[in-house]
């Protein structure tokens, strides 16, 4: 598979897939948890409360790890494993972007002053089990 291909690929994922896995470290082991993802050109974006143990997690070590795109229908499922830097945003032109109603189950909306936005920038990008192929690496240090 070439790079243009690769990234096509894993551009259909993250933009077909928004719900995934974040793992953060706290006290030298992986935190894990599901989260909801937003795809901006590779860029992944995700709501969460500035008072969670995500945003102290990361206040601590940005490192992230983020799996997204696995189906459950077996050996064959195309998923990517996003390696990357993560940041805490807490600019109105990126929480107005992904607001959606849903989260208003957490929070009082689009102006809540808990809410922010964790920004992943990667570092790179796995493309994992397409068909039993070996992993496919995008890099972007």
């Amino acid at each position: 598979m070439n790079q243009s291909e690769l990234k096509e690929k894993v551009v259909q994922i993250l933009d077909e897939h928004k719900i995934g896995v974040l793992a953060t470290v706290e006290g030298n082991k992986p935190h894990s948890r599901y989260m909801t993802f937003f795809n901006d050109d590779f860029t992944l974006h995700t709501p969460t409360s500035k008072e969670t143990h995500k945003a102290e997690e990361i206040e601590k070590n940005p490192h992230v790890h983020i799996l997204l795109g696995y189906d459950g229908e077996g050996f064959g499922d195309a998923f990517v494993e996003v390696a990357g830097r993560a940041s805490i945003r807490e600019d109105d032109q990126i929480k107005e972007k992904i607001w959606n109603n849903d989260m208003g189950k957490w929070l009082d909306g689009p102006d809540d002053p808990e809410y922010v936005v964790l920004e992943i920038e990667p570092e790179s990008i796995r493309l994992m089990n397409k068909k039993g192929e070996p992993p496919q690496e995008l890099n972007f240090r």
